[in-house]
């Protein structure tokens, strides 16, 4: 079946769905095995990379490399990562160029088809029979589905307890105004109600996407709009209900004073701690809202797009199957490609390596035979959402590699005021009319 490079990894979309009960650089030069003719010569260790973009586990991940080659001396898995201010498509496509491609390479599930000519076929792979739904392009599985994730505001239960008197629901904030009364409520208890980060993957990949995914067209059919040139955000009801949220986000912002310096470590340390009572962010947060509240309990509200109460994006997040992982078949040697598989067979088969994808790296994994208990609150709440079949689209699965960067640094912008609503929806049909 041929997909659309806009639809790879957005078959899994419904992925929980089917899968639950889950609980929810290697170059041309490095070592290879090498063994004497006879048998006596000791084999050395072969070297594989594996390009992490998931910077929030970079440490997990490193811890989960060394445990690997713990089951497996005569493999080392050496974890890099994306440098600063790169995007993992711009890293990846930079090893390249400098002949040391990672042998497995971590993008979002976007950019995977760009680099189709260069990743190994996986579709004769064990683990694809475990896939809760397929995960193809042009008829080949050349990439794994690293991770199924989630994302909308992030409460601290107790805060919200507190403001309202009693048990927050949050089935009670369905619309923008319902958010508003709730910040104001809030901000009478005498706590922030919300920490805004600035982070631009975060505000162009995921706040600005939700635009897309609430489209009644369809995320493809309006990004197709966007990029003719026929469509007209000033004039559509989903971006200005959304911005209008952002506006209210805006006013009881916690770090309103210098918005541009509110980094995600503080927007999770704000919330850990109770001293805001929500951020816009998704289930990856919790690895950084442990280290200051291990038990805090913390759960999701959906971001209101209107104040329509029976909207279906009112009550329901974005969720989708987003890292994708390939193996280079260009420069890595068969031995680091069959090392490189036995690393990506370990976290789906190996007891050690399901734990660790679930209670390590906090993520929900796309294979059936994972039933590892989830253990963190952000995840079991997504997982509630999933299951209630409160979703819409992850709309950053759709968007090409430099989206987070451009238009996340308008909506920077529009954080700090330096655009209005006007000149940012300008800069948005820019960018895509000029998207090839």
């Amino acid at each position: 079946m041929n997909m659309r490079v806009s639809r790879f990894g957005s078959a899994l979309f419904l992925l929980l769905a089917f899968a639950l009960p889950l609980s929810a650089c290697g170059g041309n030069n490095a070592d290879k095995t090498i063994s004497g003719s006879n048998g006596d010569a000791s084999p050395k260790a072969v070297k594989v990379t594996f390009l992490n973009s998931k910077s929030e586990i970079q440490q997990q991940m490193t811890e989960a490399a060394k445990e690997f080659t713990k089951a497996n001396p005569g493999i080392e898995v050496d974890v890099i990562s994306a440098s600063e201010g790169q995007s993992p498509v711009e890293r990846a496509s930079s090893l390249y160029a400098a002949g040391t491609p990672a042998t497995m390479a971590m993008l979002d599930a976007g950019d995977i088809a760009k680099f189709a000519d260069k990743a190994l076929d996986l579709s004769g792979e064990k683990w694809v029979g475990e896939l809760a739904q397929p995960n193809e392009l042009n008829g080949k599985t050349i990439a794994f589905p690293f991770a199924v994730e989630g994302y909308g505001l992030i409460y601290n239960q107790k805060v919200l307890d507190q403001a309202v008197g009693g048990t927050f629901d949050p089935a009670t904030i369905r619309t923008t105004d319902a958010l508003d009364d709730l910040f104001k409520k809030i901000e009478a208890s005498g706590l922030a109600p919300i920490t805004v980060g600035s982070m631009d993957w975060s505000l162009g990949n995921h706040y600005l996407a939700l635009a897309y995914a609430n489209q009644p067209a369809g995320v493809e059919k309006y990004l197709e709009t966007l990029k003719s040139g026929e469509a007209k955000l000033s004039d559509n009801p989903v971006f200005n209900g959304l911005m209008d949220t952002f506006d209210v986000m805006k006013k009881y912002n916690k770090g309103k004073k210098d918005p541009l310096a509110v980094v995600l470590e503080q927007t999770a340390a704000d919330v850990a701690k109770g001293e805001a009572a929500m951020t816009f962010n998704g289930n990856w947060l919790i690895t950084e809202m442990q280290k200051t509240s291990p038990d805090g309990d913390f759960a999701f509200l959906p971001v209101p797009v209107s104040n329509n109460a029976g909207d279906h994006a009112n009550e329901s997040l974005a969720i989708g199957a987003t890292k994708q992982v390939f193996i280079d078949k260009t420069q890595s040697t068969p031995e680091q490609q069959d090392a490189a598989k036995k690393f990506l067979d370990w976290l789906v088969f190996d007891p050690t390596g399901q734990d660790i994808m679930v209670n390590k790296f906090n993520i929900i994994p796309a294979f059936k035979n994972n039933t590892k208990e989830l253990s963190n609150p952000l995840a079991k709440s997504l997982k509630a959402y999933n299951n209630a079949g409160k979703s819409i689209p992850f709309a950053g699965n759709y968007v090409p590699g430099d989206h987070w960067k451009v238009l996340g640094a308008s909506m920077q912008k529009y954080l700090v005021d330096k655009v209005d609503r006007t000149a940012l929806a300008k800069e948005v049909e820019s960018y895509w009319t000029s998207v090839k």
